[in-house]
């Protein structure tokens, strides 16, 4: 499975880079910090990954094993972002009333609800001001065997977070763009890890097309993130117009992760 991972890592590294997608979320944002950056009015998105157990907020629930994700996502308004994501969770002694036959099998999965709202767009005021969203992952959650708890720190609530972000994009013309991103995450579950000030940036290519690999250059983004615990590089290939597109993270720069996502424009 690592060895898997790598090599698709690899090749996101060599191809056209766009990442709009946090896939462990199924949201808007870099790779497990929040942006400010919100998609095109009317898109829907759906997709999953393969998550490395590095990036998983609880190892009591989950083991040290990788799992996979789920999701659906759609930008309501140009203003208004809302997600449902799933994780896949396989049985283990002591974790609900399973089985030894299933024990080490995918039988359960956490469900999670998603929202983003755009509350200052990018440029309103002056030129320089940023863009700011604030949002919320998994405020409520459950899973196949019922039930809803914000405040169950045991089984629920695993993805809990709430923030705010900010993102600038500053241009150079023939060149590219670059963001720069900032935000705060907030959350009450003592199995998040990830609570404090988060930084990043990303690098969008964007040169004349004078030929051919040029034409594959432009699009592509470099990212770099700080999610209030440790440092982590990903990236996307886009390979049909953004409509497929394969992700990738290195937690850490060493924990590698992968995702594929289908984005639809419905206006």
């Amino acid at each position: 499975m690592r060895k898997i991972i790598c090599l698709l890592l690899f090749l996101l590294a060599a191809g056209t880079v766009r990442l709009y997608a946090q896939f462990m979320y199924g949201t808007t944002g870099l790779l497990q910090m929040p942006t400010a950056e919100m998609q095109r009015d009317k898109t829907f998105m759906f997709g999953g990954g393969v998550l490395n157990p590095e990036i998983i907020p609880s190892k009591e629930w989950w083991g040290n094993y990788y799992t996979f994700n789920y999701y659906l996502n759609v930008t309501i308004f140009p203003w208004l972002e809302v997600g449902y994501n799933c994780v896949l969770v396989k049985a283990k002694p002591g974790i609900y009333h399973w089985v030894p036959s299933t024990y080490g099998k995918f039988v359960n999965q956490d469900r999670s609800f998603h929202g983003r709202l755009r509350v200052w767009k990018e440029g309103w005021w002056k030129e320089w001001t940023p863009q700011i969203v604030v949002g919320l992952n998994d405020p409520t959650t459950g899973s196949w065997e019922g039930g809803s708890s914000s405040n169950d720190q045991r089984q629920n609530g695993f993805f809990c977070r709430y923030y705010i972000a900010a993102t600038k994009h500053l241009s150079f013309k023939e060149y590219g763009t670059l963001g720069i991103h900032a935000a705060y995450v907030y959350n009450e579950k003592e199995i998040n890890h990830l609570n404090g000030p988060c930084l990043g940036a990303s690098y969008r290519f964007e040169v004349p097309e004078s030929s051919f690999w040029n034409k594959l250059l432009n699009g592509a983004t470099l990212m770099a993130e700080y999610d209030s615990q440790s440092v982590n590089i990903g990236g996307s290939y886009s390979l049909w117009k953004e409509r497929i597109n394969i992700v990738g993270e290195l937690h850490q720069c060493k924990h590698p992760s992968v995702g594929l996502y289908f984005k639809i424009h419905l206006k």
